[in-house]
């Protein structure tokens, strides 16, 4: 695969940009070599800018759930930017996405609209902190919540591909009130709350997590952090900036039956776009600003051409209801991966949720961090390379989960497993 034009624009991206990129997930540090430029996108393919065509698994880091370049919601784009990019006042298609949003999620009866899930996450941390007054936070070990200074430690994401669990520049009274648990152990949850139980203003969690890998929660998991928290005073966050409108239309807590007091959303809900959101409970999100005493802001939240793209992005998840087709194509890539693995001899363990995966290069089930980094990752980046070599992109980390878009046929699909078979192959 010819990649020089890639390598040229790389480095000139280097001389004004940190690493040549704008997102560390963005680097490749974790499988070695320099990315790849894209030049455009096309249904369930990227175009790079030296001309190759490579299946996408990545999805812009899951928003394009409908594959690249929809028609409505290209049109809806166009249609939107004809009446202006920004007002900093209010639009009525902002209402109209969150009523969309709180008719999919019936945990959430007010929403906020922000600009990336980080923002959202950041602010939903600072409500619940209001709200109950307190100001300890439990996460887990592997969660990613965006780079906000108190939730970075032991973060997921580009953190563990990069052996960074926390950042230089983050003072320690910022991370002095957060506690971090592993992800699946409810007893040591419990024995935190039964120690602190009246410190704790929140427990945040991805309730199925994207960014350690795909790690799916135990049974009883979640039922019983709700019980604690419950019990204690302290409000239930979900993270679904990654689940949300992607495992279910109603995100991973439609599919388990949840109702968390607090909803962290992005990706899907724009579309693509800069969007984020923080929603739940009425009497919490009344304490926000203007209605409350919590102060938030954003000069450009609500930007009518991203809402216009978050909206038709929602309205063809709704009406074409893709997630059928989406589960059975997934499993049966997933199927085919851990197929492959198995015949090239190859310990393994394969993850799915919805239309999320990872292939997982640890011979055991992978519930938690410390599992998830014994993986080898030096296995996962040739076949990172291998699968680039033949037309597949997927995600350059093993800690980060794979998406599947309604733009795959069972033709794509097919390409897939067969790459994955013939590069496992050669790795085993």
């Amino acid at each position: 695969m010819n990649r020089e034009q890639s390598h040229q624009e790389f480095q000139r991206a280097c001389r004004v940009i940190p690493g040549g990129v704008n997102s560390p997930a963005r680097a490749f540090g974790g499988v070695g070599g320099e990315p790849l430029l894209i030049d455009r996108g096309e249904g369930p393919f990227l175009y790079d800018i030296d001309g190759n065509r490579l299946i996408d698994f990545v999805g812009s880091w899951g928003p394009h759930i409908l594959g690249h370049r929809h028609p409505a919601v290209i049109a809806a784009i166009e249609q939107a930017l004809t009446r202006g990019t920004s007002f900093g006042a209010p639009t009525p298609i902002e209402t109209r996405l969150a009523e969309k949003v709180a008719a999919a999620v019936p945990s959430i009866e007010k929403v906020r609209m922000v600009n990336s899930g980080t923002e959202a996450t950041m602010s939903a941390i600072r409500v619940a902190r209001g709200f109950t007054r307190r100001d300890v936070v439990v996460k887990f070990a592997g969660c990613y919540h965006g780079h906000v200074d108190s939730l970075l430690v032991k973060a997921g994401s580009a953190a563990t591909t990069l052996g960074v669990p926390s950042s230089p520049g983050v003072p320690k009274g910022c991370t002095s009130d957060t506690i971090c648990l592993e992800y699946n152990d409810l007893v040591g949850l419990e024995a935190m709350f039964q120690a602190r139980g009246r410190e704790i203003a929140c427990v945040i969690l991805e309730p199925v997590v994207g960014n350690m890998g795909l790690v799916l929660p135990k049974p009883g998991f979640l039922d019983g952090l709700q019980s604690l928290c419950r019990e204690h005073g302290a409000l239930l966050i979900f993270d679904e900036v990654m689940t949300g409108f992607r495992v279910s239309y109603g995100g991973a807590q439609g599919l388990f039956g949840m109702k968390p007091d607090l909803t962290t959303l992005g990706k899907i809900i724009g579309g693509g776009m800069p969007v984020g959101a923080y929603g739940g409970r009425a009497d919490v999100m009344n304490c926000v600003s203007p209605l409350g005493p919590i102060y938030q802001a954003g000069t450009l939240s609500g930007n009518p051409v991203a809402m216009a793209c978050g909206l038709a992005t929602l309205e063809t998840l709704e009406k074409t209801n893709p997630y059928p087709q989406l589960e059975i194509e997934t499993q049966r890539l997933c199927d085919g991966l851990s197929l492959a693995a198995q015949q090239a001899g190859l310990p393994h363990w394969v993850a799915r949720c919805g239309s999320m995966f990872t292939l997982f290069f640890h011979g055991e089930p992978v519930t938690n961090y410390t599992q998830a980094t014994r993986c080898n990752t030096g296995r996962f980046a040739r076949y990172f390379w291998g699968m680039i070599e033949r037309g597949v992109y997927l995600p350059c980390s093993q800690f980060e989960a794979n998406f599947v878009s309604a733009a795959h046929s069972p033709a794509e699909i097919d390409v897939t497993i067969a790459a994955a078979r013939d590069v496992l192959g050669s790795i085993g």
